[in-house]
Protein backbone atom coordinates (compact mmCIF):
# COMPACT_ATOMS: atom_id res chain seq x y z
CA UNK A 1 0.00 0.00 0.00
CA UNK A 2 0.86 3.47 -0.57
CA UNK A 3 1.90 6.31 2.26
CA UNK A 4 -0.51 8.82 2.82
CA UNK A 5 0.39 12.52 0.48
CA UNK A 6 3.76 14.31 0.85
CA UNK A 7 5.42 11.23 2.73
CA UNK A 8 5.50 9.07 5.23
CA UNK A 9 4.28 10.14 9.11
CA UNK A 10 6.89 11.81 11.11
CA UNK A 11 7.31 9.77 14.50
CA UNK A 12 5.86 13.01 16.76
CA UNK A 13 3.12 13.69 14.47
CA UNK A 14 0.87 11.89 16.37
CA UNK A 15 0.97 14.38 19.41
CA UNK A 16 1.07 17.73 17.51
CA UNK A 17 -2.49 18.54 17.98
CA UNK A 18 -2.85 18.26 21.81
CA UNK A 19 0.70 19.83 22.09
CA UNK A 20 -0.10 23.20 21.05
CA UNK A 21 -3.76 23.25 22.13
CA UNK A 22 -3.69 25.13 25.37
CA UNK A 23 -1.10 28.07 23.29
CA UNK A 24 -2.79 28.48 20.85
CA UNK A 25 -5.42 31.82 19.67
CA UNK A 26 -8.90 31.29 19.42
CA UNK A 27 -8.26 32.09 16.13
CA UNK A 28 -6.58 29.33 15.59
CA UNK A 29 -8.30 26.93 17.56
CA UNK A 30 -11.56 27.88 15.62
CA UNK A 31 -9.51 26.90 12.36
CA UNK A 32 -8.48 23.64 14.23
CA UNK A 33 -11.92 23.06 14.53
CA UNK A 34 -12.70 23.67 10.96
CA UNK A 35 -9.72 21.14 9.41
CA UNK A 36 -10.81 18.45 11.53
CA UNK A 37 -14.55 18.76 10.34
CA UNK A 38 -13.29 19.19 6.64
CA UNK A 39 -11.14 16.19 6.91
CA UNK A 40 -13.58 14.08 8.77
CA UNK A 41 -16.54 14.66 6.18
CA UNK A 42 -13.84 14.03 3.35
CA UNK A 43 -13.33 10.88 4.86
CA UNK A 44 -16.95 10.06 5.38
CA UNK A 45 -17.33 10.54 1.71
CA UNK A 46 -14.36 8.53 0.23
CA UNK A 47 -14.80 5.30 2.90
CA UNK A 48 -19.12 5.27 3.53
CA UNK A 49 -20.54 5.42 -0.28
CA UNK A 50 -18.44 3.38 -1.76
CA UNK A 51 -18.13 0.41 0.99
CA UNK A 52 -22.10 0.85 1.33
CA UNK A 53 -22.42 0.08 -2.01
CA UNK A 54 -20.42 -2.94 -1.93
CA UNK A 55 -22.42 -4.38 1.09
CA UNK A 56 -25.71 -3.51 -0.43
CA UNK A 57 -25.61 -5.69 -3.44
CA UNK A 58 -24.27 -8.31 -0.98
CA UNK A 59 -27.17 -8.34 0.50
CA UNK A 60 -29.16 -8.06 -2.18
CA UNK A 61 -27.43 -11.06 -3.90
CA UNK A 62 -28.02 -12.20 -0.70
CA UNK A 63 -32.11 -11.83 -0.10
CA UNK A 64 -32.42 -13.05 -4.71
CA UNK A 65 -33.22 -16.45 -3.29
CA UNK A 66 -36.35 -15.72 -1.62
CA UNK A 67 -37.13 -13.13 -4.37
CA UNK A 68 -36.71 -15.81 -7.27
CA UNK A 69 -38.66 -18.92 -4.99
CA UNK A 70 -41.56 -16.39 -5.54
CA UNK A 71 -40.96 -15.52 -9.05
CA UNK A 72 -41.47 -19.69 -9.76
CA UNK A 73 -37.67 -20.70 -9.11
CA UNK A 74 -39.61 -23.49 -6.79
CA UNK A 75 -41.61 -24.84 -9.85
CA UNK A 76 -38.54 -25.07 -12.04
CA UNK A 77 -36.16 -26.80 -9.88
CA UNK A 78 -38.72 -28.19 -8.04
CA UNK A 79 -38.47 -27.74 -4.84
CA UNK A 80 -40.57 -29.42 -2.27
CA UNK A 81 -41.58 -27.29 1.36
CA UNK A 82 -39.03 -28.23 3.91
CA UNK A 83 -36.88 -30.08 1.63
CA UNK A 84 -34.02 -28.28 2.40
CA UNK A 85 -32.92 -25.02 4.21
CA UNK A 86 -30.07 -23.09 2.87
CA UNK A 87 -27.99 -20.87 4.76
CA UNK A 88 -26.66 -17.80 3.44
CA UNK A 89 -23.89 -17.20 5.27
CA UNK A 90 -21.57 -19.87 6.01
CA UNK A 91 -19.08 -19.37 9.70
CA UNK A 92 -16.07 -19.00 7.53
CA UNK A 93 -14.56 -15.33 8.38
CA UNK A 94 -11.78 -13.60 7.21
CA UNK A 95 -10.28 -9.71 7.03
CA UNK A 96 -8.67 -8.36 4.10
CA UNK A 97 -7.55 -4.77 2.55
CA UNK A 98 -8.37 -3.30 -1.00
CA UNK A 99 -7.51 -6.78 -3.43
CA UNK A 100 -8.95 -9.30 -0.84
CA UNK A 101 -12.74 -6.98 -0.58
CA UNK A 102 -12.68 -6.65 -4.39
CA UNK A 103 -11.62 -10.44 -5.10
CA UNK A 104 -14.72 -11.35 -2.56
CA UNK A 105 -17.30 -9.02 -4.31
CA UNK A 106 -16.09 -9.87 -8.19
CA UNK A 107 -15.75 -13.88 -6.53
CA UNK A 108 -19.68 -13.94 -5.70
CA UNK A 109 -20.84 -11.71 -8.64
CA UNK A 110 -19.69 -15.07 -10.61
CA UNK A 111 -21.28 -17.53 -8.34
CA UNK A 112 -24.32 -15.21 -8.94
CA UNK A 113 -24.88 -15.01 -12.36
CA UNK A 114 -24.29 -18.70 -12.39
CA UNK A 115 -27.18 -18.64 -10.51
CA UNK A 116 -28.71 -18.05 -13.37
CA UNK A 117 -28.30 -21.35 -15.25
CA UNK A 118 -28.57 -23.91 -12.98
CA UNK A 119 -30.51 -27.00 -13.90
CA UNK A 120 -31.34 -28.72 -10.25
CA UNK A 121 -31.32 -27.63 -6.39
CA UNK A 122 -27.90 -29.94 -5.87
CA UNK A 123 -26.45 -27.08 -8.02
CA UNK A 124 -28.24 -24.03 -6.35
CA UNK A 125 -27.19 -25.46 -3.21
CA UNK A 126 -23.85 -25.85 -4.11
CA UNK A 127 -24.06 -22.21 -5.60
CA UNK A 128 -25.25 -20.86 -1.75
CA UNK A 129 -22.23 -22.14 -0.20
CA UNK A 130 -19.88 -20.83 -2.75
CA UNK A 131 -21.60 -17.61 -2.25
CA UNK A 132 -21.60 -17.93 1.47
CA UNK A 133 -17.82 -18.24 1.74
CA UNK A 134 -17.20 -15.79 -0.49
CA UNK A 135 -19.23 -13.61 1.07
CA UNK A 136 -17.95 -14.66 4.49
CA UNK A 137 -15.06 -12.27 4.87
CA UNK A 138 -16.36 -9.43 3.43
CA UNK A 139 -19.13 -7.87 6.34
CA UNK A 140 -16.37 -7.81 9.15
CA UNK A 141 -13.49 -6.98 7.28
CA UNK A 142 -15.62 -3.63 6.06
CA UNK A 143 -17.03 -2.98 9.84
CA UNK A 144 -13.00 -3.81 11.33
CA UNK A 145 -12.03 -0.64 8.25
CA UNK A 146 -14.92 1.72 9.60
CA UNK A 147 -13.85 1.64 13.04
CA UNK A 148 -10.62 1.82 12.82
CA UNK A 149 -11.14 5.53 11.24
CA UNK A 150 -13.62 7.49 14.39
CA UNK A 151 -13.46 7.84 17.65
CA UNK A 152 -15.76 5.72 19.66
CA UNK A 153 -18.82 8.22 19.84
CA UNK A 154 -18.61 8.81 16.05
CA UNK A 155 -18.83 5.54 14.94
CA UNK A 156 -22.33 4.19 15.20
CA UNK A 157 -23.26 6.92 12.98
CA UNK A 158 -20.85 5.61 10.67
CA UNK A 159 -21.38 2.37 11.07
CA UNK A 160 -25.82 3.32 10.41
CA UNK A 161 -24.64 5.45 7.55
CA UNK A 162 -22.83 2.50 5.91
CA UNK A 163 -25.68 -0.05 6.46
CA UNK A 164 -28.43 2.52 5.25
CA UNK A 165 -27.03 1.89 2.05
CA UNK A 166 -28.08 -1.91 2.14
CA UNK A 167 -31.29 -1.37 3.86
CA UNK A 168 -32.65 0.96 1.14
CA UNK A 169 -31.25 -0.76 -1.84
CA UNK A 170 -32.59 -3.81 -0.24
CA UNK A 171 -36.09 -2.68 -0.16
CA UNK A 172 -36.08 -1.69 -3.34
CA UNK A 173 -34.80 -4.88 -4.56
CA UNK A 174 -38.00 -6.83 -4.75
CA UNK A 175 -39.11 -4.39 -6.96
CA UNK A 176 -36.33 -4.48 -9.17
CA UNK A 177 -36.28 -8.05 -9.09
CA UNK A 178 -39.94 -7.70 -10.13
CA UNK A 179 -39.39 -5.85 -12.89
CA UNK A 180 -36.29 -8.24 -14.11
CA UNK A 181 -38.94 -11.08 -13.68
CA UNK A 182 -41.01 -9.36 -17.00
CA UNK A 183 -38.15 -10.80 -19.00
CA UNK A 184 -39.28 -13.72 -18.64
CA UNK A 185 -39.16 -15.96 -21.83
CA UNK A 186 -36.63 -13.27 -23.59
CA UNK A 187 -33.77 -15.57 -25.11
CA UNK A 188 -36.10 -18.61 -23.52
CA UNK A 189 -35.32 -17.76 -19.73
CA UNK A 190 -37.40 -17.82 -17.34
CA UNK A 191 -37.67 -15.26 -15.12
CA UNK A 192 -36.84 -16.08 -11.97
CA UNK A 193 -33.51 -16.82 -13.58
CA UNK A 194 -32.77 -13.18 -14.94
CA UNK A 195 -33.05 -12.17 -11.43
CA UNK A 196 -29.53 -13.84 -10.89
CA UNK A 197 -28.04 -13.20 -14.25
CA UNK A 198 -28.88 -8.93 -14.12
CA UNK A 199 -27.71 -8.39 -10.44
CA UNK A 200 -24.40 -11.18 -10.85
CA UNK A 201 -23.00 -9.48 -13.80
CA UNK A 202 -23.74 -5.79 -11.69
CA UNK A 203 -21.78 -7.31 -9.01
CA UNK A 204 -18.63 -8.14 -11.19
CA UNK A 205 -19.25 -5.13 -12.88
CA UNK A 206 -19.26 -3.03 -9.35
CA UNK A 207 -16.66 -4.99 -7.74
CA UNK A 208 -14.55 -4.43 -10.65
CA UNK A 209 -15.06 -0.58 -10.04
CA UNK A 210 -13.82 -0.75 -6.96
CA UNK A 211 -10.56 -2.49 -7.05
CA UNK A 212 -9.10 0.91 -7.28
CA UNK A 213 -11.10 2.90 -4.71
CA UNK A 214 -11.42 0.60 -2.01
CA UNK A 215 -10.44 2.21 1.15
CA UNK A 216 -7.34 1.16 2.97
CA UNK A 217 -6.53 1.71 7.31
CA UNK A 218 -5.79 5.29 8.42
CA UNK A 219 -2.21 4.71 8.57
CA UNK A 220 -2.12 2.94 5.20
CA UNK A 221 -4.26 5.36 3.23
CA UNK A 222 -3.88 7.17 -0.35
CA UNK A 223 -6.46 9.74 -0.15
CA UNK A 224 -5.53 12.32 3.04
CA UNK A 225 -2.09 14.39 3.27
CA UNK A 226 0.13 13.43 5.70
CA UNK A 227 -1.07 16.59 7.66
CA UNK A 228 -4.51 15.40 8.00
CA UNK A 229 -3.54 11.47 8.52
CA UNK A 230 -1.53 12.54 11.57
CA UNK A 231 -4.70 14.27 12.75
CA UNK A 232 -6.87 11.52 12.33
CA UNK A 233 -4.72 8.79 14.16
CA UNK A 234 -4.13 11.34 17.01
CA UNK A 235 -7.83 11.81 17.76
CA UNK A 236 -8.03 8.10 17.97
CA UNK A 237 -4.97 7.44 19.64
CA UNK A 238 -6.68 10.15 22.14
CA UNK A 239 -9.42 8.34 22.44
CA UNK A 240 -8.59 5.07 22.93
CA UNK A 241 -4.81 4.66 22.80
CA UNK A 242 -4.32 2.30 19.68
CA UNK A 243 -3.96 4.33 16.43
CA UNK A 244 -1.13 2.46 15.50
CA UNK A 245 -1.45 -1.50 14.36
CA UNK A 246 -0.02 -4.31 16.91
CA UNK A 247 1.03 -7.46 15.91
CA UNK A 248 -1.33 -10.70 15.70
CA UNK A 249 0.16 -13.26 17.24
CA UNK A 250 -1.40 -16.43 18.17
CA UNK A 251 -0.82 -15.70 22.24
CA UNK A 252 -3.06 -12.65 21.23
CA UNK A 253 -5.31 -14.48 19.45
CA UNK A 254 -6.30 -16.66 22.33
CA UNK A 255 -5.86 -14.55 25.08
CA UNK A 256 -8.74 -11.91 23.45
CA UNK A 257 -10.64 -15.30 22.97
CA UNK A 258 -10.94 -16.05 26.02
CA UNK A 259 -12.39 -12.93 27.28
CA UNK A 260 -16.16 -13.66 27.85
CA UNK A 261 -17.20 -9.83 26.36
CA UNK A 262 -17.01 -10.76 23.11
CA UNK A 263 -19.06 -13.84 23.40
CA UNK A 264 -21.91 -12.02 24.56
CA UNK A 265 -21.81 -9.59 21.86
CA UNK A 266 -21.70 -12.23 19.53
CA UNK A 267 -25.12 -13.49 21.34
CA UNK A 268 -26.52 -10.39 21.39
CA UNK A 269 -25.56 -9.98 17.72
CA UNK A 270 -27.21 -13.68 16.97
CA UNK A 271 -30.22 -12.47 18.61
CA UNK A 272 -30.59 -9.17 16.18
CA UNK A 273 -29.67 -11.24 13.25
CA UNK A 274 -32.94 -13.77 12.93
CA UNK A 275 -35.31 -11.06 12.59
CA UNK A 276 -32.84 -9.15 10.35
CA UNK A 277 -32.60 -12.37 8.25
CA UNK A 278 -35.94 -13.36 8.44
CA UNK A 279 -37.57 -10.52 6.74
CA UNK A 280 -35.01 -10.37 4.09
CA UNK A 281 -35.81 -13.77 2.90
CA UNK A 282 -39.45 -13.90 3.65
CA UNK A 283 -41.40 -10.62 4.06
CA UNK A 284 -42.65 -11.21 0.18
CA UNK A 285 -43.67 -14.62 1.31
CA UNK A 286 -45.54 -13.26 4.61
CA UNK A 287 -47.25 -11.08 2.51
CA UNK A 288 -48.45 -13.47 0.44
CA UNK A 289 -50.17 -14.72 3.12
CA UNK A 290 -51.41 -11.71 3.51
CA UNK A 291 -53.53 -12.24 0.55
CA UNK A 292 -51.38 -10.09 -1.65
CA UNK A 293 -50.36 -11.19 -4.81
CA UNK A 294 -46.89 -11.72 -6.31
CA UNK A 295 -46.45 -8.10 -7.95
CA UNK A 296 -47.89 -6.25 -4.51
CA UNK A 297 -46.34 -8.42 -2.72
CA UNK A 298 -42.77 -7.24 -4.11
CA UNK A 299 -43.84 -3.73 -4.50
CA UNK A 300 -44.98 -3.77 -0.55
CA UNK A 301 -41.38 -5.18 0.57
CA UNK A 302 -39.98 -1.47 0.29
CA UNK A 303 -42.01 0.80 2.27
CA UNK A 304 -40.97 -0.92 5.48
CA UNK A 305 -37.27 -0.59 4.73
CA UNK A 306 -37.41 2.86 3.98
CA UNK A 307 -38.78 3.48 7.11
CA UNK A 308 -36.05 1.40 8.87
CA UNK A 309 -33.18 3.44 7.58
CA UNK A 310 -34.74 6.93 8.96
CA UNK A 311 -35.39 4.98 12.25
CA UNK A 312 -31.96 3.46 12.17
CA UNK A 313 -29.88 6.95 11.14
CA UNK A 314 -31.97 8.35 14.26
CA UNK A 315 -31.31 5.90 16.64
CA UNK A 316 -27.41 5.97 15.69
CA UNK A 317 -27.57 9.86 16.43
CA UNK A 318 -29.08 9.22 19.59
CA UNK A 319 -26.20 6.72 20.47
CA UNK A 320 -23.73 9.13 19.16
CA UNK A 321 -24.67 12.43 20.69
CA UNK A 322 -25.86 10.82 24.72
CA UNK A 323 -23.15 8.51 24.17
CA UNK A 324 -25.99 5.64 25.55
CA UNK A 325 -25.58 1.98 23.54
CA UNK A 326 -27.23 -0.19 25.77
CA UNK A 327 -30.21 1.72 25.88
CA UNK A 328 -31.09 3.01 22.48
CA UNK A 329 -30.20 -0.94 21.46
CA UNK A 330 -33.08 -2.30 24.03
CA UNK A 331 -35.68 0.76 22.89
CA UNK A 332 -35.04 -1.02 19.10
CA UNK A 333 -35.49 -4.90 20.72
CA UNK A 334 -38.58 -3.42 22.13
CA UNK A 335 -39.89 -2.35 18.95
CA UNK A 336 -39.13 -5.76 17.21
CA UNK A 337 -40.52 -7.51 20.03
CA UNK A 338 -43.60 -5.30 19.48
CA UNK A 339 -43.33 -6.11 15.79
CA UNK A 340 -43.31 -9.50 15.75
CA UNK A 341 -46.08 -10.05 17.79
CA UNK A 342 -48.22 -7.95 15.63
CA UNK A 343 -47.10 -9.84 12.68
CA UNK A 344 -47.55 -13.18 14.52
CA UNK A 345 -50.77 -12.67 16.23
CA UNK A 346 -53.13 -9.74 15.01
CA UNK A 347 -55.27 -11.02 12.22
CA UNK A 348 -55.78 -7.42 10.76
CA UNK A 349 -53.83 -7.62 7.59
CA UNK A 350 -53.05 -3.91 7.97
CA UNK A 351 -51.77 -4.09 11.63
CA UNK A 352 -49.61 -7.30 10.11
CA UNK A 353 -48.11 -5.12 7.72
CA UNK A 354 -46.91 -2.24 10.79
CA UNK A 355 -45.32 -5.49 12.59
CA UNK A 356 -43.33 -5.43 9.61
CA UNK A 357 -42.53 -1.91 9.86
CA UNK A 358 -41.54 -2.31 13.48
CA UNK A 359 -39.73 -5.36 13.42
CA UNK A 360 -37.24 -4.59 10.40
CA UNK A 361 -36.78 -1.09 11.98
CA UNK A 362 -36.19 -2.33 15.38
CA UNK A 363 -33.44 -5.21 14.12
CA UNK A 364 -31.80 -3.31 11.18
CA UNK A 365 -31.20 -0.15 13.89
CA UNK A 366 -29.29 -3.28 16.79
CA UNK A 367 -26.96 -4.60 14.01
CA UNK A 368 -24.91 -1.29 13.69
CA UNK A 369 -25.80 -0.57 17.37
CA UNK A 370 -24.33 -3.77 18.48
CA UNK A 371 -21.59 -3.45 16.06
CA UNK A 372 -20.67 0.47 17.66
CA UNK A 373 -21.70 -1.45 21.41
CA UNK A 374 -18.60 -4.14 21.01
CA UNK A 375 -16.39 -2.11 18.64
CA UNK A 376 -16.35 0.74 21.76
CA UNK A 377 -15.44 -1.26 24.41
CA UNK A 378 -12.25 -3.43 22.99
CA UNK A 379 -8.45 -1.80 22.85
CA UNK A 380 -5.95 -2.50 19.82
CA UNK A 381 -6.14 -3.52 16.16
CA UNK A 382 -5.77 -7.46 17.24
CA UNK A 383 -8.84 -7.30 19.83
CA UNK A 384 -11.00 -5.24 17.35
CA UNK A 385 -10.32 -7.62 14.53
CA UNK A 386 -10.93 -10.64 17.11
CA UNK A 387 -14.40 -9.08 18.30
CA UNK A 388 -15.37 -8.05 14.86
CA UNK A 389 -14.07 -11.63 13.31
CA UNK A 390 -16.22 -13.53 15.95
CA UNK A 391 -19.73 -11.05 16.35
CA UNK A 392 -20.26 -11.19 12.68
CA UNK A 393 -19.58 -14.79 12.80
CA UNK A 394 -22.51 -14.88 14.86
CA UNK A 395 -24.46 -12.97 12.56
CA UNK A 396 -23.99 -15.71 10.50
CA UNK A 397 -24.80 -18.69 12.55
CA UNK A 398 -28.24 -16.34 12.88
CA UNK A 399 -29.08 -16.33 9.30
CA UNK A 400 -28.86 -20.34 9.70
CA UNK A 401 -31.25 -20.19 12.58
CA UNK A 402 -33.61 -17.94 10.77
CA UNK A 403 -33.70 -20.41 7.62
CA UNK A 404 -34.31 -23.06 10.17
CA UNK A 405 -36.68 -21.54 12.55
CA UNK A 406 -38.95 -20.06 9.61
CA UNK A 407 -39.62 -23.39 7.47
CA UNK A 408 -41.45 -23.39 3.93
CA UNK A 409 -43.88 -25.98 5.70
CA UNK A 410 -45.42 -23.45 8.58
CA UNK A 411 -45.62 -20.49 5.81
CA UNK A 412 -48.02 -18.02 5.40
CA UNK A 413 -47.82 -17.98 8.93
CA UNK A 414 -44.51 -18.96 10.28
CA UNK A 415 -45.04 -19.21 14.10
CA UNK A 416 -42.10 -21.29 15.79
CA UNK A 417 -40.50 -18.86 13.68
CA UNK A 418 -42.17 -16.03 15.44
CA UNK A 419 -41.74 -17.67 18.90
CA UNK A 420 -37.85 -17.98 18.41
CA UNK A 421 -37.31 -14.74 17.18
CA UNK A 422 -39.51 -12.86 20.56
CA UNK A 423 -37.36 -15.70 22.52
CA UNK A 424 -34.23 -14.09 20.69
CA UNK A 425 -34.85 -10.58 21.81
CA UNK A 426 -35.99 -11.59 25.47
CA UNK A 427 -32.44 -13.13 25.32
CA UNK A 428 -30.72 -9.47 23.61
CA UNK A 429 -32.34 -7.68 26.71
CA UNK A 430 -30.71 -10.16 29.11
CA UNK A 431 -27.29 -10.01 28.16
CA UNK A 432 -27.69 -5.94 27.56
CA UNK A 433 -28.66 -5.54 31.73
CA UNK A 434 -25.80 -8.04 31.83
CA UNK A 435 -22.96 -6.22 30.39
CA UNK A 436 -24.37 -2.64 31.49
CA UNK A 437 -23.92 -3.96 34.92
CA UNK A 438 -20.59 -4.99 34.28
CA UNK A 439 -19.50 -2.12 32.79
CA UNK A 440 -20.71 0.58 35.54
CA UNK A 441 -18.89 -1.54 37.94
CA UNK A 442 -15.60 -1.76 36.00
CA UNK A 443 -15.97 2.06 35.34
CA UNK A 444 -16.40 2.84 39.05
CA UNK A 445 -13.02 0.85 40.24
CA UNK A 446 -11.02 2.35 36.72
CA UNK A 447 -8.77 4.50 39.25
CA UNK A 448 -7.81 0.83 40.80
CA UNK A 449 -7.43 -1.47 37.89
CA UNK A 450 -7.33 0.23 34.40
CA UNK A 451 -9.99 -1.27 32.03
CA UNK A 452 -8.70 -2.84 29.08
CA UNK A 453 -5.41 -2.06 30.41
CA UNK A 454 -5.38 1.24 29.04
CA UNK A 455 -5.32 4.11 32.19
CA UNK A 456 -8.60 6.28 31.92
CA UNK A 457 -9.78 4.10 29.58
CA UNK A 458 -13.88 3.74 30.24
CA UNK A 459 -16.61 1.02 29.01
CA UNK A 460 -19.48 3.01 27.09
CA UNK A 461 -22.52 1.80 28.31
Amino acid sequence: MSSPKNGPIEEDALDRPDDSASTVPLSKTVEEKSFVVNTIRRVDLCILPLLGALYAVCVVDRGNLGLARVAGMDHDLKLSAGSRQLPSNLLLRKFGVSHWLAFCVISWGGVQLAMGFIPSWEYLALCRMLLGALEAGFFPGLVFIITTWYTRHEVQQRLAAFYIFSVVIGGFSAIFAYLLTLLSGKRGIAGWRWIFIVEGALTIALGLLAWCFIPDFPDQNRFLTQEETAMVLARVEKDRGDSVPDSFTVTKVVRHLSDWKIWIFGLMYFCTTVPAYAISFFVTNILLGMGWSMTAALLLSAPPYLFAAISIMIFAWLSDRYQQRALTIAIQVCATVVGCVLIGFCPVPAWKYVGIFLSNAGSGGCIPGILAYSSNNVVSYTKRGVTTAVVVSFGGIGGIFATTVFRQSDAPHYMPGIYATIGCQFVLLASLAITTVYFKTQNREVQKAPAEGKPRFVYTL
